[in-house]
Order: structure tokens, then C-alpha cells, then sequence
């Protein structure tokens, strides 16, 4: 039974999207394929309200945290670890060699400009990491306010944002916030299917890359810009989804950047009210995820029961990541999800329930 999915990643699909993918392959070296990207480019830089590179790979999302930690760490990087996602930072630094020390904030906690300042304090960093949005916990980090506290105090570092579930669903302004580095994957807000990788790039990115002679091949900023001045990729672009991508854009554009970020928090809000009713949300109300809600499991409810009925419904919600699996539940609310899909949904569960 098909099923609209109201999960953190992959999203629901619109058929229309489904069908961008069907248009004829094409070659990536010809006339067509750069067509393609010199249309999607400009599009993806209003997105994210910039005037830098917007690159795509074909990779998810982790593909793009290793880059740009190999691309980044001449000395030292500071992680901030929120979570299971964020944690994922800390991995890939020590898988990589890369010298670093974490930041750690309890689950369900986030991070201030002020918890930031007082850790960068502490050494010579170079490289900072965050999480804008950590998926396990529901947790929105105030990406703009401690950006604004990292260039006015500490201009040599680069700030890396991983932005993979709030890139599309919620304003990034790359350019204003002096982000260094932040990308996102094509299976959440962008509400595509998975295999696309988006970045945007600094100017400061570029030339701290310059200065690593081992940033590695395949995510390399420097050869990645050669080829997007030809609007091209130098290894296999993914076609279908990039069509996909470009049908998205122009959709994400026609309703208005302003409204989209309007509707994700609506639609979070109607979440957020009927978690705080029933149950009890999982997050700070500081950090409140404009695209996911965690929700404790205070009625000691079978996560995984509600979610097989749910199924014979047409829905299903995610449990809880990891070491909150039964404890929590996560309803996304992201992508080209309507007020209308919540209603219907927290209504499904009401009735279910009993509530």
C-alpha cells in the first residue's frame, strides 16, 4: 500500500517530481547537460540567498561533511555534538585524522552563540561545525546567531553547516550569515529522491582548500569550481534527479521563498500544539525544529504498533533514532507536505489513539 511518508528523510515525492525524472537521458558532456545546469545554478543560489557556487554531487550528505572537513582543518576543528547526526562530524574528523575536539550539549539541548564563544576560546581552531538542524532530537541550532558571533570574533574560522534537513525548508541566507560551507542532501525538504548532494561554497572555503595539498578528489572544491564555470561536473553528474531538481526549483520559487518558510513553521506549529497537548515535546522549547518534531512517548504507547496502523492508513511517522527509539517519535513536516497532510495525520493518530 503506497504511503505518504511523514518521515525525517526520504520525504514524500510528488508525482510530478517522480515523472521530471523519465525525461530522456542525455549525455553529461553535451550541449544539453550543461543546458540543464546553467538553468538549475541560478535557481539554487536564490535559494540560499547567495552570489557563491552552488555545487552538485552526486553523493548524499555525508559525502559532503567528509569534503569539507578534509578541505577545511589546517590545525584544529571544533565539533558541536546535539545528537546522533552531529555526532556523525566527530566520526568522520577522527576517521580522516583530522585534529578536533566536541562540543556536547545534552539531547534535546542546542546551542548558544555564547557556548561557541567560550569553546573556540579555549584553542587555535580553524574550522567550526554545526548542526542546523539535528533530525534525532527535533533541535533547531540558531545557525545565523552564532555565525554572526564566529566572523565578528574569530574571522579565521570556517563555519561548515550541515543543513541537510533544513536546506529547502527553512531560510539559509549563506551570504548575510557568513556561512563558509553549508549543503544539504536531495531526500528532505528539497523533497526529491535520495543521490543528490547540494553545496554552497565561501570564498574563504576556496582559498583555505587552496592551502591543503591532501583535501582529497572527489568532493574537491577547486576542481569542482573549473568545471562548474562550464557548467559542468567533473565525474558523473546524477541526470534524473537533477531534471527532478530543476522542476522542484521552479515549483519552490512559483510559491514564493517567503511562504515556503511560512508553511514549514506553520505546519510546525500544528505539530508542536498537538505534541505539547497529548504528550510532550522532546527538544527545548529554545531549539523547536522548524521541519521535524521529536515527541516524547509519555503515554508509554507502542511506537511501532501506531506506526504498522498508520500504515494501513496510508502514513507513516518515524521512531525514535537510536538510543530514543520507542522513547520518541518523530513526525516530519517538511518538503512539499500541506498544513492540510498534518491535520489529516495528527487526526489519524487522534483516532487511533483514542485522543
Amino acid at each position: 500500500m503506497y504511503k505518504k511518508l511523514f518521515i525525517p528523510g526520504p520525504t514524500h515525492v510528488r508525482e510530478e517530481i517522480l515523472g521530471a525524472q523519465t525525461a530522456p537521458m542525455i549525455g553529461h558532456r553535451s550541449k544539453d547537460y550543461s543546458a540543464l545546469q546553467a538553468a538549475v545554478s541560478p535557481k539554487l543560489k536564490q535559494l540560499l540567498y547567495t552570489e557563491q557556487p552552488v555545487f552538485m554531487y552526486a553523493s548524499s550528505g555525508t559525502g559532503l561533511m567528509e569534503g569539507s572537513l578534509r578541505q577545511g582543518v589546517q590545525k584544529r576543528a571544533l565539533v558541536t555534538v546535539c545528537g546522533a547526526f552531529s555526532e556523525r562530524w566527530y566520526e568522520i574528523a577522527v576517521a580522516n585524522g583530522v585534529p578536533t575536539d566536541r562540543l556536547d550539549v545534552d539531547l534535546g539541548k542546542g546551542f548558544t552563540p555564547e557556548m561557541v564563544d567560550e569553546a573556540l576560546s579555549k584553542a587555535d581552531y580553524d574550522v567550526l561545525t554545526l548542526t542546523f538542524n539535528e533530525t534525532a532530537t527535533g533541535v533547531m541550532n540558531p545557525v545565523k546567531e552564532i555565525a554572526a558571533l564566529v566572523r565578528q570574533k574569530y574571522p579565521d574560522v570556517l563555519i561548515l553547516v550541515d543543513a541537510v534537513s533544513a536546506m529547502a525548508g527553512a531560510k539559509i541566507e549563506f551570504d548575510a550569515w557568513g556561512i563558509d560551507v553549508a549543503f544539504a542532501s536531495s531526500q528532505k525538504c528539497f523533497a526529491l529522491p535520495p543521490g543528490l548532494a547540494i553545496a554552497a561554497v565561501s570564498e574563504r572555503a576556496f582559498k583555505r582548500a587552496e592551502q591543503i595539498p591532501n583535501r582529497g578528489y572527489y568532493f574537491d572544491y577547486l576542481t569542482m569550481l573549473k568545471s562548474y564555470k562550464k557548467d559542468q561536473t567533473p565525474a558523473t553528474p546524477a541526470i534524473s534527479l537533477i531534471y527532478a531538481l530543476n522542476r522542484q526549483l521552479d515549483d519552490i520559487l512559483a510559491e514564493g521563498l517567503e511562504n515556503r518558510w511560512a508553511r514549514h513553521i506553520e505546519m510546525a506549529n500544528l505539530v508542536r500544539e498537538w505534541g505539547r497537548k497529548h504528550w510532550a515535546l522532546f527538544a527545548d522549547e529554545r531549539f523547536l525544529s522548524n521541519t521535524v518534531t521529536t515527541v516524547t512517548n509519555t503515554r508509554e504507547v507502542s511506537i511501532a504498533d501506531l506506526n504498522a496502523e498508520l500504515g494501513k492508513r496510508g502514513a507513516q511517522i518515524s521512531n525514535g533514532y537510536g538510543t530514543l527509539k520507542e522513547k520518541t517519535f518523530r513526525i516530519a513536516h517538511m518538503g512539499d507536505l500541506t498544513v492540510a497532510d498534518i491535520k489529516w495525520l495528527l487526526g489519524e493518530i487522534d483516532d487511533i489513539l483514542g485522543l
